[in-house]
């Protein structure tokens, strides 16, 4: 008996061996995780300004107010919401699967074989006594429970259970990097939006200033000092700056819609303190180390979670070309008249079983499953690794923006208070006849221009500081 247990045991272990030898060998590689030491040579300070929550970066009641109000309405977050409940429902499905099932069944039915069958002959051939012949047609009775398992010798269930965790984690950092770009999207909008309505008010200042200097045209021309020319050309440009202002009007309700579209509110207006936008001061960004981004940037996290459960995906894959243990059992109560089922033992049935399957010959299927685990974890490996590089260029980016804005706006600054004192110089030597109508004309639309540019800089910094602030990971706690 030894003897032969034995031969079973080695007559496994070699198909075992066998099996595990005819595995295919694919190709696979570690993602790189190590990040630049710094984003500009020297810098090795740890502080991130993503370690501050939107509520105190943001210092705007009425920006706050909207953003409190879109990450409560706005339907595309709350539709992935829906999606890390269904990430977390695939959880509870996973961790099921290795553990035992259980089902209880109750049945009842009638048979009726043929006289001329085998079965039917046979029974009415016996001489049986009429008080123990079974009733015709033969009722049958049947309450039982069942129960099947598989068990998870190779980890191949605990592993697509890990797998699915990783994928639900993923989800939530999912959640946490659209928080991060709708906080930065109703900010941004915010600002564009303020910068509108001061284009705007500049637009309307210089109108009046245009009319004042086209009402002097037209008094130097009844002095035969200038023109038609000049009062026509003088009138185009206040036709063109008044309509100008239709433009910009569109604008504001488009921007003001887009706030309102991710806020999940219909349109209204919005709140806003445009007057002082050319007085706000870009908060200070600090970088930190490029390995903050590993533990700050939700994309990153999503990416790497996504990483694992690729990995454990080829696991749970190569499992499957091991055998696989299910154990089966059964208990229940039978009879064919229904009084009689609590006589037991003479009712009572059960049955016990276990099987060893392992796939041999065409195992395609397998092979492929395996091959195409394979490729999405060489496809989880590249998007980490894409991921990583994006917001360390993203960051270095607004990095180099937030200075080069902050030098610009302020050559941007003298050049519009030079313009702006040049109106007054070209309108004096206008009416000194010392210089002509083009002189005033283009002075006075240099110098639209050039406040236009600087309160499109002032809007550009204050962007380039909240696009910063999400690329460094901030905004989603």
């Amino acid at each position: 008996m030894n003897r032969l247990n034995n031969r079973v045991i080695a007559a496994w272990s070699l198909l075992l061996f066998t099996m595990t030898a005819c595995v295919p060998a694919l190709k696979s590689r570690e993602a790189r995780k190590q990040a630049p030491s710094y984003y500009t040579a020297g810098t090795t300070d740890t502080t991130s300004s993503s370690a501050i929550l939107w509520s105190r970066f943001f210092t705007d009641p009425a920006l706050r107010s909207l953003i409190d109000t879109a990450l409560a309405n706005n339907q595309e977050l709350n539709i992935l919401l829906q999606e890390v409940d269904i990430a977390k429902n695939e959880v509870r499905a996973r961790k099921g699967e290795y553990l035992p099932f259980v089902d209880i069944g109750l049945s009842a039915g009638v048979d009726k074989v043929g006289e001329f069958t085998r079965n039917g002959a046979v029974e009415h051939n016996l001489d049986i006594e009429e008080d123990t012949r079974f009733p015709e047609p033969l009722p049958d009775f049947l309450v039982n429970a069942r129960a099947s398992w598989e068990i998870d010798i190779w980890k191949k269930l605990r592993n697509a259970k890990k797998a699915a965790m990783m994928r639900y984690l993923g989800t939530v950092e999912g959640r946490n990097f659209m928080v991060t770009n709708l906080v930065a999207e109703i900010a941004n909008c915010y600002y564009e939006l303020m910068a509108l309505d001061n284009q705007l008010e500049i637009l309307r200042s210089n109108i009046a200033i245009q009319q004042d200097a086209l009402g002097i045209v037209r008094m130097e021309k009844q002095a035969a000092k200038v023109t038609e020319l000049a009062v026509r050309r003088f009138e185009a440009e206040v036709l063109k700056n008044r309509s100008l202002q239709f433009d910009l009007q569109q604008r504001i309700t488009e921007t003001e819609n887009r706030i309102n579209f991710l806020a999940g509110r219909y349109p209204q207006p919005v709140e806003r303190s445009s007057a002082r936008f050319a007085d706000l001061a870009p908060d200070s960004i600090f970088a930190g180390l490029p390995a903050q981004l590993l533990a700050n940037r939700p994309d990153i996290r999503r990416a790497e979670l996504e990483l694992s459960a690729a990995k454990l995906d080829v696991k749970a894959a190569r499992a499957s070309f091991y055998p696989a243990l299910r154990l089966t059992a059964g208990f229940g109560l039978n009879a064919y008249d229904a009084a009689l089922l609590t006589e037991t033992p003479a009712s009572l049935l059960y049955d016990v079983a276990g099987d060893l399957v392992a796939p041999l010959i065409n195992r395609n299927a397998i092979k492929a499953a395996y091959a195409n685990a394979n490729a999405r974890q060489l496809q989880a490996v590249y998007d980490y690794e894409r991921t990583v590089l994006s917001a360390y260029v993203e960051v270095v980016n607004q990095l180099s923006n937030i200075e080069n804005l902050r030098n610009s706006y302020a050559l941007r600054s003298q050049q519009v208070d030079a313009l702006v004192s040049s109106i007054t110089i070209s309108n004096n030597l206008f009416r000194s006849a010392r210089a002509d109508y083009m002189e005033v004309l283009l002075t006075q639309r240099d110098a639209l221009e050039s406040r236009f540019e600087l309160v499109e800089t002032q809007k550009q910094r204050m962007s380039a500081t909240v696009d910063a602030y999400k690329a460094l990971g901030g905004g989603w706690r």
